[in-house]
């Protein structure tokens, strides 16, 4: 009927819009609820920071969809991008400012996306972050504030990493 502008999902329904399209929502969101930076300077640091996650995100993200013979090599990728690309640089921003968040000493929509990829690398490489105290202390301050230990605990509506049948179920969607 249109609502889905480019014939694709998310869809989110909020404040009288229908909205399409990943970083336009978590934009809007993270805008709505004081996530997103008190300035421009903020906002673009907040920006460089998601975007380096989500490059992060999308190798994790297709992991489980990866040929089996590459699955080893693939993780091997994962971990060593992760330990000299991506999480050197918040282990620095964090041991350079000494403050709690990624930006401002305030919480923000670039620390959501953090304690994410945190978690999401941790679920197939567990000591990733040995050699990163910084990004240690982080994942343990963002993972007791209130709302996020309610998101982690059993039994939230936080997503398993797939399963073989999800996996089997979209690589047949893909290969039609």
């Amino acid at each position: 009927d249109g609502v889905l502008m480019f014939q694709q999902v998310p869809l989110v329904e909020i404040d009288g819009m229908k909205m399409v399209q990943t970083r336009a929502i978590l934009s809007y969101i993270a805008g709505k609820y004081n996530l997103y930076g008190k300035d421009l300077k903020e906002r673009a640091l907040i920006d460089m920071y998601v975007e380096g996650i989500t490059d992060l995100m999308q190798m994790i993200l297709m992991f489980p969809f990866s040929p089996p013979e590459a699955k080893e090599k693939n993780l091997d990728s994962v971990k060593e991008r992760a330990t000299n690309r991506y999480f050197p640089v918040f282990e620095k921003v964090l041991k350079q400012h000494g403050q709690d968040f990624l930006v401002g000493n305030k919480f923000s929509w670039a620390d959501v996306q953090l304690i994410e990829a945190i978690l999401a690398v941790e679920e197939k490489i567990p000591a990733v972050l040995s050699g990163f105290p910084q990004l240690q202390a982080f994942k343990i301050r963002m993972s007791n504030m209130p709302t996020i230990k309610k998101f982690l605990q059993p039994g939230s509506p936080r997503k398993p990493p797939p399963d073989e049948h999800y996996i089997e179920t979209v690589l047949k969607i893909f290969k039609k």
